[in-house]
């Protein structure tokens, strides 16, 4: 085979670069150095600082104002300023040192993105739709104590017991608990030393705020951890129902028209007619009493003091008619005596039952409810 010469210099030059690109590929030898604690420490700041003991948080909350309260949904929306505070001996550092006495961190992207401590975080497990953080600051001090504040507008859902309606009273409760983590890692404290709103600045239509009150719980969930019991920081506000609104409305109206049905007694016997007229449109006005209510009222199953009161004015107004026909027989028989003796008892009889069956539903609401 038969090689150019520019073929040969080709191959001396391949073969004398070819040891020199191995060497230069090979990796430079760098001393072994130790990882810095920062990084090794970094996973472990992920979660809660570990001691003997669960992580104790302290939790308090100040009320604003209760905007809302919805009987119907069950649902109550509230604001105000929730603060948690806790101790991580790995967020200490020397004032001289940092230059700051405290360290503080303000708004979402310096407390998500800058601050670079693990926090609690709260949800609010009976919560039924919204759910807003406005602001939100932490502040850090030298041993590691933590105070994490955050503004608050929720609503929350509540069970209501409106048998006393429109006497009733309810206790309305937002529970907060730590997503995600058990009450062998951390647990809610409530602060006790706390100045609570008095009821002359909590202003919501139709309810009068009586106190409120804070208190820790346990309870069972099994996303928690491993245990499935989680600790819950617990907010009770206590409320009554202004309950002029309906008296004025609905009982004291509709009481009249009952008592004015009962005039049938004293109207003459012969005008049965007429007597009929008065007792059917004080039933035909207890029925619009009823579909007005229907409308104030959420959809319970069981019975109110309001609806109680209602189906006494409305039978006994039914009874009316009754007491008319049987006079009305009395006097075409020619048994005038009886009629007569019928509407006098009657003339008592009636408002006697009407307020006796009233107190009796009321002592029965407020005695069992």
């Amino acid at each position: 085979m038969r090689f150019s010469i520019k073929t040969t210099f080709t191959f001396l030059c391949f073969g004398l670069l070819c040891p020199a690109g191995n060497a230069a590929a090979q990796p430079v030898a760098m001393p072994v150095t130790q990882v810095s604690p920062t990084t090794t420490s970094q996973p472990f700041r992920l979660g809660p600082p570990q001691s003997d003991g669960p992580l104790v948080v302290q939790a308090s909350f100040k009320l604003h104002n209760i905007n809302d309260i919805d009987d119907e949904a069950q649902t109550f929306e509230f604001e105000g300023v929730l603060t948690l505070k806790w101790r991580d001996p790995r967020q200490a550092f020397d004032p001289a040192a940092a230059g700051v006495d405290e360290k503080i961190y303000q708004g979402n992207f310096q407390f998500n993105e800058v601050s670079p401590s693990w926090f609690p975080q709260e949800v609010l497990v009976n919560g039924s739709g919204m759910y807003e953080k406005d602001g939100v600051v932490l502040r850090v001090e030298p041993d590691g104590t933590q105070t994490l504040i955050q503004t608050v507008d929720a609503v929350a859902k509540s069970e209501f017991d409106m048998r006393r309606f429109p006497y009733d009273r309810h206790r309305l409760e937002a529970v907060f608990e730590l997503l995600g983590l058990d009450d062998s890692e951390v647990v809610l404290k409530a602060e006790s030393e706390i100045v609570y709103p008095s009821g002359d600045t909590i202003r919501v239509p139709q309810w009068i705020f009586g106190s409120m009150g804070m208190s820790t719980r346990s309870r069972s969930a099994s996303y928690a951890g491993r245990s499935g019991v989680s600790s819950a920081f617990v907010l009770r506000f206590d409320v009554e129902r202004e309950s002029f609104f309906i008296v004025r409305l609905v009982v004291f109206p509709l009481a009249v028209i009952a008592l004015l049905s009962f005039s049938v007694f004293w109207m003459d016997r012969s005008s049965l007619g007429d007597r009929i007229n008065v007792s059917f449109i004080g039933i035909l006005t207890g029925v619009a009493y009823q579909i007005v209510m229907s409308d104030i009222l959420p959809r319970i199953s069981y019975f109110t003091l309001i609806t109680a009161f209602l189906n006494i004015s409305f039978l006994t107004m039914c009874a009316t008619v009754i007491i008319n026909l049987v006079v009305g027989a009395m006097d075409q028989k020619g048994r005038h005596d009886v009629g007569d003796g019928i509407d006098r008892r009657c003339r008592w009889i009636f408002p006697v039952v009407y307020f006796g069956l009233n107190l009796l539903a009321t002592g029965i609401a407020f005695t069992f409810y």
